[in-house]
């Protein structure tokens, strides 16, 4: 933000000229009784010369005062004095921190995809002298780094990168622009990446490709299961395959399950049955189910 010299140091003129054109005409009328015209006159000149020669600065403010031309030296925050005509006030330099909006449209990445960016600086002025006296306008000046080396930046990166590293993209043009304008007495304090806008054709088929690869991870992690439980199948049948009363005990348990269920049919394949003497405790089970409640069963 630039300061407008030239209106505040009118309204620190016409201040201090009221004032003192009001102290001495109160003078005049409590000790002279009377007001001449070559009073009022000198008054005015007196008053004229005063007020250019006072100055105020804000307390983030430096003036920078030139003197016949040449550098002066700096003065401020507050009250200050400079000789009419002599002196001039070149700039009112604000060293807060500034924030300034910059963007690249259409700027072309490492894999040539056209990008939209929008980037925010904070900066600020640590050296007056030198923004002052190094470097025009410092304010447009910083606006047009910025754009050169985020375009800069763009340029050098892949869409990949500039999607998944914002903080690093953002730290790298943050070193960049520090160090081009540091010799302006001007410090990069911090750079962040607000929008990243791409093609809607590209957005469209980066949402297939992404939705694809979702799908191919889905069916590899089924197969996976699926040879999982091939392999644990295959070891239980080792362990049946000599063992055929944990072979029964397996089938009661599977009935068991079943009828929790309150089922009163239970389907099995046929090879099953002869295997796992299935037939006889499917009858047994059959006729559990078929015993009417109260009655006990028949020896």
């Amino acid at each position: 933000m630039k300061t407008n010299i030239t209106s505040k140091s009118y309204f620190n003129g016409v201040s201090f000229t009221v004032l003192i054109i009001l102290a001495g005409t109160w003078v005049a009328l409590y000790y002279f009784k009377v007001i001449t015209i070559p009073w009022l006159v000198g008054l005015i000149i007196l008053s004229l010369f005063l007020s250019s020669s006072i100055q105020i600065a804000d307390q983030w403010e430096k003036a920078v005062v030139l003197r016949m031309g040449k550098y002066r030296g700096l003065k401020g925050p507050g009250i200050f004095f400079i000789i009419p005509i002599i002196d001039r006030i070149m700039n009112y330099i604000d060293q807060r921190i500034r924030v300034t909006d910059f963007k690249a449209e259409q700027t072309l990445t490492k894999d040539t995809v056209p990008v939209n960016v929008v980037a925010v600086l904070y900066w600020t002025v640590w050296d007056v002298e030198k923004s002052a006296l190094e470097v025009q306008d410092y304010n447009e000046a910083i606006e047009y780094v910025a754009q050169t080396g985020l375009r800069d930046i763009i340029g050098r990166h892949e869409l990949a990168e500039l999607l998944q590293e914002r903080e690093k993209i953002a730290h790298d043009l943050q070193v960049l622009l520090d160090e081009i304008s540091t010799p302006w007495g001007i410090t990069c304090q911090n750079v962040g990446i607000k929008d990243i806008t791409i093609p809607q054709a590209l957005a469209d088929a980066m949402s297939k490709e992404a939705q694809a690869e979702r799908e191919r991870r889905a069916r590899v992690i089924l197969g996976t299961a699926e040879t999982e439980i091939a392999e644990k199948f295959a070891k239980a049948s080792e362990d049946y395959i000599n063992n055929p009363v944990a072979l029964q005990l397996r089938a009661m348990n599977l009935i068991g399950e079943g009828l929790k269920e309150k089922s009163s049919m239970i389907i099995v394949p046929s090879s099953a049955l002869d295997s796992m003497n299935l037939g006889v405790l499917g009858g047994l089970a059959a006729l559990g189910k078929q015993q009417l409640p109260g009655t006990e069963p028949q020896p």
